[in-house]
């Protein structure tokens, strides 16, 4: 499995873990609440559920707004997806991984719009990872500039500044939820502070 194609199947789990949806409504979800998957078809959406139905982790169930209408009428019946027990075992199976796949520029995003569902030490290390992650990024990329400075026109020079400045603003941001959650702030979705697991034992970048 490629990561792209991982990083669309967790999102497709997660939506559908809030509600049963039909494809164009998935579709749209992934467009206007997932950045990362602006750009993306239904020729890429179909085939990712497909497989999903396939494994055990969706269920198909056919549905139209007039059943009475939709056979004399010719119309096609829309097919909704719904998440089953297994999918969202598999789901909470997923939420729990916080390796460095996690913190990269594709999934991270994507990790974090589902941030309300997952633990509290999960979400610590996603965060303090993809810190460290771009901590590293920063530093190469200002070797890269104090080496190339000198040969570089004015807006080359820029475009630069701004990717460091834009890395930068991460981090802070980053070290914001960190403290936020360090200080038992940050609230999983519909679970109290003292329920769940025990705490005690949680854009795009340039390169």
């Amino acid at each position: 499995m490629s990561r792209r194609s991982g990083v669309l199947e967790f999102a497709v789990l997660g939506l559908l873990r809030e509600s049963p949806m039909h494809g164009y409504e998935l579709r749209k979800r992934l467009n206007t609440s997932l950045g990362v998957f602006r750009a993306f078809s239904y020729g890429t959406l179909y085939p990712c559920l497909k497989t999903l139905v396939a494994q055990g982790w969706l269920a198909e169930e056919t549905t139209s707004d007039d059943p009475l209408a939709a056979p004399l009428a010719g119309r096609r019946a829309k097919i909704v997806y719904r998440l089953t027990s297994a999918g969202k075992e598999h789901f909470e199976d997923l939420l729990a991984q916080s390796g460095p796949d996690a913190w990269e520029d594709e999934q991270f995003g994507v990790r974090f719009a589902f941030f309300g569902h997952t633990e509290r030490d999960v979400r610590m290390r996603v965060l303090e990872g993809r810190r460290s992650r771009l901590e590293e990024r920063l530093e190469k990329m200002r070797a890269s500039l104090a080496r190339t400075r000198e040969r570089l026109d004015d807006y080359t020079l820029e475009l630069q500044r701004h990717g460091m400045e834009s890395v930068e603003r991460e981090v802070r941001w980053l070290n914001e939820l960190i403290e936020t959650e360090r200080a038992g702030r940050g609230r999983a979705k519909g679970r109290p502070a003292d329920q769940g697991r025990d705490d005690t034992n949680p854009t795009d970048n340039t390169k």
